[in-house]
């Protein structure tokens, strides 16, 4: 596989023989095709335009590389980890793959120093190094196929530059590792955005200050969110191991918050049902009711028991009959009876 890669051709031109070999030097094979190479060293910021007039550059390539480079860390993993689970392959490829790591090869490969652009934005590492490695895998895919990535990045890359068995048990995700810290020992964490600008190249670039307990932590700058969060959290978990008047007065914080949690701002509501809705008889302090009762007429009337009509009540007491109460009611004999209408009778002819 070795000698049908490792082509000896001979240099067309001199011009291109200085970068034939700086290529055999990095991929370990000299190309078939240079100008997909070409194609891939050549940064946005040329501005340079085809016969029909679209931009040239190596952004395609970079796509097709991203998904090549993907494939076959995959397979290499896969193979490399027997066994392991889906979740500890996804975190290994991950790592291998993440643009820290591509930038690192990008410089110790010397591809920075073949990537043509105006000159001011090679201070851009954390993208220019990356995409070019990119898209260098996705010329070597045009030009010699799937099986010449496969042995660029597993003899020329993981033999010789990166250690897979480091890569995947190493962890890298400081963030993580600082909102693990803080969950555990239950301290406020925060990451508070300071400002967000742009470089000299026209690149947004972002800053960011974690939080802890309200005391400033470490801060961090790049050209992504992400980027100046990881920075900020590797600087804070630093801080913690390295500076014990830092740790200290964030757990002093944290006693200070929750002592004033622990004190209670207001009485306990109550949870009494009120049923001051509902109309009681029995509720002396209640404002008594009108009474309902008939009168002479059968009519419904009401009386206002605080405010009493003093003419009707003369007018009843007037008419009033006491004889006519009893509390048992009169009992007659049968011989009472009869002689009562007998007189009722004879006494009506003797008036007639």
């Amino acid at each position: 596989m070795l000698n049908n890669l490792i082509d000896r051709i001979k240099l067309p031109f001199r011009k291109e023989k200085e970068l034939y070999s700086s290529l055999f030097r990095i991929i370990g094979f000299y190309p078939h095709d240079i100008s997909y190479y070409k194609l891939a060293l050549m940064h946005k910021s040329i501005m340079r335009r085809n016969a029909k007039g679209k931009p040239v550059n190596n952004e395609r390539l970079e796509f097709l590389g991203d998904a090549i480079l993907d494939a076959i860390v995959g397979d290499i993993v896969y193979e490399h980890f027997p066994g392991k689970r889906e979740g500890f392959l996804t975190n290994t490829r991950s790592k291998l793959v993440q643009r820290d790591t591509l930038n690192k090869l990008a410089q110790e490969l010397g591809i920075n120093q073949l990537i043509l652009s105006n000159g001011r934005s090679s201070s851009h590492n954390s993208y220019m190094g990356g995409n070019a490695f990119e898209a260098l895998v996705g010329a070597i895919y045009l030009d010699r196929g799937y099986d010449a990535c496969m042995w660029f990045m597993k003899n020329r890359i993981l033999a010789q530059m990166i250690n897979i068995d480091k890569v995947a048990y190493k962890e890298v995700n400081f963030k993580s590792k600082l909102i693990e810290w803080s969950q555990k020992n239950r301290v406020q964490l925060e990451y508070k955005m300071l400002g967000q600008s742009i470089d000299q190249n026209g690149s947004p670039t972002f800053s960011y200050e974690v939080v802890i307990e309200g005391i400033a932590g470490g801060r961090g700058k790049g050209y992504s969110k992400k980027e100046s969060q990881q920075v900020a959290s590797k600087e804070t978990l630093d801080r913690l191991r390295r500076e014990p008047q830092f740790i200290d007065a964030v757990f002093s914080a944290k006693q200070n918050r929750t002592k004033m949690e622990e004190e209670p701002v207001e009485n306990v509501p109550d949870t009494e049902i009120k049923d001051d809705f509902i109309i009681s008889s029995q509720n002396d302090e209640k404002e008594p009711q009108p009474e309902k009762h008939e009168n002479v007429f059968k009519e419904e009337v009401f009386e206002d028991k605080n405010h009493p009509n003093e003419n009707a009540i003369e007018q009843q007491i007037d008419e009033l009959d006491l004889n006519d109460i009893s509390a048992k009611p009169k009992e007659e004999s049968r011989e009472d009876i009869i002689a009562a209408a007998e007189a009722a009778a004879f006494g009506n002819e003797e008036e007639n």
